[in-house]
Protein backbone atom coordinates (compact mmCIF):
# COMPACT_ATOMS: atom_id res chain seq x y z
CA UNK A 1 0.00 0.00 0.00
CA UNK A 2 1.17 3.70 -0.69
CA UNK A 3 1.32 6.56 1.55
CA UNK A 4 -2.01 7.64 0.03
CA UNK A 5 -3.71 4.77 0.66
CA UNK A 6 -6.56 5.55 3.26
CA UNK A 7 -8.25 2.36 3.73
CA UNK A 8 -9.36 1.33 6.95
CA UNK A 9 -9.31 -2.51 8.30
CA UNK A 10 -11.96 -3.27 10.31
CA UNK A 11 -12.88 -6.46 12.11
CA UNK A 12 -16.32 -6.55 13.80
CA UNK A 13 -18.95 -5.08 14.39
CA UNK A 14 -18.15 -0.95 15.60
CA UNK A 15 -18.49 -0.55 19.21
CA UNK A 16 -21.23 1.00 21.00
CA UNK A 17 -21.12 4.06 22.82
CA UNK A 18 -23.62 5.48 24.67
CA UNK A 19 -24.76 9.53 24.73
CA UNK A 20 -26.64 9.25 27.80
CA UNK A 21 -28.36 6.50 30.06
CA UNK A 22 -31.43 7.18 33.00
CA UNK A 23 -33.52 4.67 34.85
CA UNK A 24 -36.19 3.44 33.07
CA UNK A 25 -39.73 3.22 34.66
CA UNK A 26 -39.89 -0.30 35.88
CA UNK A 27 -37.13 -1.95 38.46
CA UNK A 28 -33.85 -2.35 36.56
CA UNK A 29 -34.77 -0.91 33.11
CA UNK A 30 -33.01 2.13 31.48
CA UNK A 31 -33.34 4.40 29.23
CA UNK A 32 -30.13 4.45 26.70
CA UNK A 33 -29.65 7.19 24.02
CA UNK A 34 -26.89 5.72 21.55
CA UNK A 35 -23.94 7.62 20.31
CA UNK A 36 -21.97 5.80 18.10
CA UNK A 37 -22.14 1.85 16.91
CA UNK A 38 -25.25 -0.24 15.48
CA UNK A 39 -28.23 1.58 17.19
CA UNK A 40 -26.48 4.96 16.59
CA UNK A 41 -29.24 7.63 17.22
CA UNK A 42 -31.36 5.92 18.37
CA UNK A 43 -32.96 4.93 22.46
CA UNK A 44 -34.20 2.26 23.78
CA UNK A 45 -35.43 0.99 26.71
CA UNK A 46 -33.63 -1.84 28.37
CA UNK A 47 -34.15 -4.02 30.62
CA UNK A 48 -30.84 -5.05 32.62
CA UNK A 49 -32.76 -8.06 34.83
CA UNK A 50 -31.23 -10.72 33.32
CA UNK A 51 -27.67 -9.27 34.07
CA UNK A 52 -28.26 -8.09 37.43
CA UNK A 53 -29.78 -11.15 38.55
CA UNK A 54 -27.24 -13.47 36.77
CA UNK A 55 -24.26 -12.26 38.20
CA UNK A 56 -23.39 -12.05 42.21
CA UNK A 57 -21.51 -8.91 41.54
CA UNK A 58 -24.63 -7.19 41.31
CA UNK A 59 -26.23 -8.45 44.88
CA UNK A 60 -26.23 -4.76 45.84
CA UNK A 61 -28.79 -3.87 42.93
CA UNK A 62 -30.64 -6.49 43.81
CA UNK A 63 -31.24 -6.13 47.43
CA UNK A 64 -31.34 -1.79 47.36
CA UNK A 65 -27.85 -1.60 49.46
CA UNK A 66 -27.01 0.45 45.50
CA UNK A 67 -30.28 2.18 44.49
CA UNK A 68 -30.74 1.21 41.09
CA UNK A 69 -31.91 4.54 39.73
CA UNK A 70 -28.19 5.98 40.65
CA UNK A 71 -26.53 4.73 38.27
CA UNK A 72 -24.52 6.83 36.08
CA UNK A 73 -23.00 6.99 32.45
CA UNK A 74 -19.44 5.47 32.32
CA UNK A 75 -16.44 7.07 31.04
CA UNK A 76 -16.38 8.08 27.25
CA UNK A 77 -19.97 6.06 26.97
CA UNK A 78 -18.33 2.89 27.11
CA UNK A 79 -20.85 1.59 30.30
CA UNK A 80 -23.68 1.75 33.24
CA UNK A 81 -21.99 2.46 36.52
CA UNK A 82 -22.72 2.98 39.84
CA UNK A 83 -20.53 6.02 41.38
CA UNK A 84 -18.92 4.66 44.38
CA UNK A 85 -19.10 1.49 43.69
CA UNK A 86 -16.14 0.47 41.01
CA UNK A 87 -17.32 -2.90 40.36
CA UNK A 88 -20.57 -2.10 39.61
CA UNK A 89 -20.77 -1.74 35.64
CA UNK A 90 -22.76 -2.94 32.86
CA UNK A 91 -20.99 -2.29 29.33
CA UNK A 92 -21.95 -1.11 26.47
CA UNK A 93 -21.78 -4.19 23.92
CA UNK A 94 -24.01 -6.15 26.84
CA UNK A 95 -26.16 -3.09 26.71
CA UNK A 96 -26.78 -3.00 22.92
CA UNK A 97 -27.01 -6.94 23.14
CA UNK A 98 -29.72 -6.77 25.23
CA UNK A 99 -31.81 -3.87 23.18
CA UNK A 100 -30.83 -6.08 20.59
CA UNK A 101 -32.73 -8.99 21.87
CA UNK A 102 -36.00 -6.57 22.63
CA UNK A 103 -39.06 -6.67 20.44
CA UNK A 104 -41.51 -3.30 20.30
CA UNK A 105 -44.86 -4.22 19.17
CA UNK A 106 -44.26 -3.30 15.67
CA UNK A 107 -41.13 -5.50 15.98
CA UNK A 108 -43.55 -8.09 16.31
CA UNK A 109 -45.70 -6.97 13.52
CA UNK A 110 -43.31 -6.89 11.08
CA UNK A 111 -42.67 -9.89 11.93
CA UNK A 112 -45.82 -12.06 11.77
CA UNK A 113 -45.81 -9.99 8.21
CA UNK A 114 -42.40 -11.36 6.92
CA UNK A 115 -42.84 -15.14 7.98
CA UNK A 116 -46.44 -14.64 6.46
CA UNK A 117 -48.07 -15.85 10.02
CA UNK A 118 -51.91 -15.68 10.71
CA UNK A 119 -52.59 -15.51 14.75
CA UNK A 120 -53.27 -19.02 15.37
CA UNK A 121 -50.03 -20.08 13.16
CA UNK A 122 -48.16 -17.68 15.23
CA UNK A 123 -49.61 -18.81 18.21
CA UNK A 124 -49.00 -22.93 17.24
CA UNK A 125 -44.84 -21.94 16.65
CA UNK A 126 -44.60 -19.90 19.84
CA UNK A 127 -46.68 -21.93 22.17
CA UNK A 128 -49.07 -19.12 23.62
CA UNK A 129 -52.62 -18.23 23.09
CA UNK A 130 -53.66 -16.85 19.90
CA UNK A 131 -55.16 -13.85 22.38
CA UNK A 132 -51.49 -13.20 23.41
CA UNK A 133 -50.30 -12.55 19.86
CA UNK A 134 -53.01 -10.14 19.21
CA UNK A 135 -52.40 -8.52 22.11
CA UNK A 136 -48.81 -8.08 21.04
CA UNK A 137 -49.20 -7.27 18.02
CA UNK A 138 -50.80 -3.96 19.11
CA UNK A 139 -50.31 -2.81 22.78
CA UNK A 140 -48.71 -5.09 25.61
CA UNK A 141 -45.35 -5.25 26.24
CA UNK A 142 -43.51 -8.55 24.64
CA UNK A 143 -41.55 -10.98 26.92
CA UNK A 144 -38.00 -11.11 26.75
CA UNK A 145 -38.74 -15.51 25.79
CA UNK A 146 -40.95 -14.44 23.33
CA UNK A 147 -38.84 -11.95 21.70
CA UNK A 148 -35.90 -14.56 21.67
CA UNK A 149 -38.29 -16.84 20.74
CA UNK A 150 -39.64 -14.69 17.39
CA UNK A 151 -36.06 -13.89 16.30
CA UNK A 152 -35.30 -17.72 16.62
CA UNK A 153 -38.29 -18.53 14.45
CA UNK A 154 -37.14 -15.81 12.09
CA UNK A 155 -34.29 -17.44 11.80
CA UNK A 156 -35.13 -21.18 10.77
CA UNK A 157 -38.89 -19.90 8.68
CA UNK A 158 -36.47 -17.71 6.63
CA UNK A 159 -34.11 -20.60 5.43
Amino acid sequence: MSETDTDIVTIGRPLPKLAGVAPGPRRFTVVARWAEGGRAGRTDLVDLAPVIFTFKVFRPLRDGTVPFADLRLGDWGASVVWPGHDDLDIGAETIEDMAEAAMTNADFSVFLKRNNLTLDAAAAHLGIARRLVAYYAKEREIPRFVALACKELDRVLTR
